[in-house]
């Protein structure tokens, strides 16, 4: 079992939760997170540290947004560890309480400069 980032850390990606995780398992993208299912070991304590809640286990996904597992192990691969907390995106509390922003997604992983 692995823990999922959903749809809710587009646009925002607050890095709380990348503090606290002892196998450093996060995956930085331009505009997200992503947890690496072959490095995440279901401890959970990232998950009360998300303000947006956007991340769960693999079964209680929230509906709708089952894809964002296997999006999760499609671009745990590609994108670079992060092990800091960082600065949120500039309007991340605009975009916290933003529905639908799969199209948003922007696929460079974060040093991907193209």
């Amino acid at each position: 079992m692995t823990h999922v980032v959903s749809e809710a850390c587009i646009k925002c990606k607050y890095t709380d939760c990348v503090d606290v995780c002892p196998v450093d398992a996060f995956r930085e993208g331009k505009n997200m997170l992503v947890i690496d299912p072959d490095e995440c070991i279901d401890c959970g304590v990232c998950i009360p540290e998300c303000p947006v809640e956007a991340i769960s286990t693999e079964e209680d996904v929230p509906a709708g947004q089952e894809a964002y597992v296997a999006l999760n192990a499609e671009l745990a691969p590609q994108w670079p560890v992060i092990t800091k907390t960082k600065a949120a995106l500039p309007e991340a509390d605009q975009w916290a309480k933003v529905a639908d922003k799969q199209s948003l997604l922007d696929r460079r992983g974060a040093d991907d400069d193209k």
